[in-house]
């Protein structure tokens, strides 16, 4: 049996102890979210006001009067719905890294010593890339598609009706959310394509094969994911697509490494041979042996 494989048989467990660890790792997760739930909810108001900023910087842009920024709400219960919205949302966000922590926990048992090493760079790079992509979306496609609407209203004269953007609470938030989750969900692809690359599933030439299929599916996945408007529709594209490219670069650096190592092995046990031989040879030699 090889040393992996007594690593493996170490941490080998009945199945009860995996369900006791499984029911553990959820109650963790669970309590987690519901905690950050909590208090996200307790400052909803105030998060709400936070995320209503890009649509206030969209409004100077638009040339308007910033102090007569408006959201309504045609339902009595609208708000408070949309509070818990996104007090779960928050709360997802928040509670993430224990979360990713916990299921982290529960699988590491079954890894090899060299996976668990190769995985944890990614469980790290995850939810950066997630901050990256909902940064992206806050600081400037928010009030790019914002501004987009409002460059649609229409001025009341004599001749013409006056037409006036009024956003309702729960509308801003699904836009806002939509695209934080899709922004985030494309900016994990160098790291999916990555995990795929390490275990053999795919290749950095099989990526740059791709690439005219690639760029088609990023504006597919772009006008699926983000509101009918071209703005946002290329600007969810167009990073898809630098993603796509250091995603081959990350897939050509893991693939260099692990030719590297290979190399590596190979002389390591090249000299372990000959030191064996040299061994022999001297052994044979010596005069115990006549």
């Amino acid at each position: 049996m090889s040393e992996q494989d007594d690593e493996i048989e170490k941490s080998s467990a009945p199945l009860i102890e995996h369900l006791i660890e499984l029911r553990k790792r959820l109650i963790w997760c669970l309590g987690g979210f519901f905690v950050a739930f909590l208090i996200c909810f307790f400052f909803a108001k105030q998060m709400f006001n936070v995320l209503v900023i890009p649509f206030r910087w969209a409004t100077a842009w638009a040339g308007l009067d910033t102090h007569k920024v408006e959201l309504i709400y045609t339902a009595p219960q609208e708000f408070f719905f949309t509070q818990v919205k996104l007090a779960m949302f928050g709360g997802l966000v928040i509670a993430f890294p224990l979360i990713a922590a916990q299921i982290y926990k529960f699988v590491a048992p079954g890894l090899y010593r060299n996976e668990r090493r190769a995985f944890l760079p990614f469980l790290i790079a995850s939810p950066i890339l997630f901050l990256m992509g909902a940064a992206l979306v806050y600081f400037f496609f928010t009030p790019m598609v914002m501004w987009f609407f409002l460059a649609m209203q229409q001025v009341g004269t004599d001749s013409e009706v006056q037409i006036s953007l009024l956003p309702k609470v729960s509308e801003y938030l699904s836009l806002i959310m939509t695209l934080i989750i899709s922004f985030g969900l494309v900016f994990q692809l160098p790291v999916v394509t990555s995990l795929m690359v390490r275990v053999g599933l795919l290749s950095s030439q099989a990526l740059a094969d791709k690439r005219k299929w690639a760029i088609v599916l990023a504006f597919v996945v772009a006008a699926v994911l983000t509101p009918p408007d071209p703005v946002s529709q290329i600007g969810l594209a167009l990073p898809t697509i630098l993603l796509y490219e250091i995603s081959i670069w990350a897939a050509r650096m893991i693939e260099r490494n692990r030719e590297q190592e290979r190399v590596a092995r190979e002389n390591e046990e090249a000299a372990d041979a000959v030191t064996d031989k040299a061994s022999l040879q001297g052994s044979g030699d010596s005069p115990a042996a006549s």
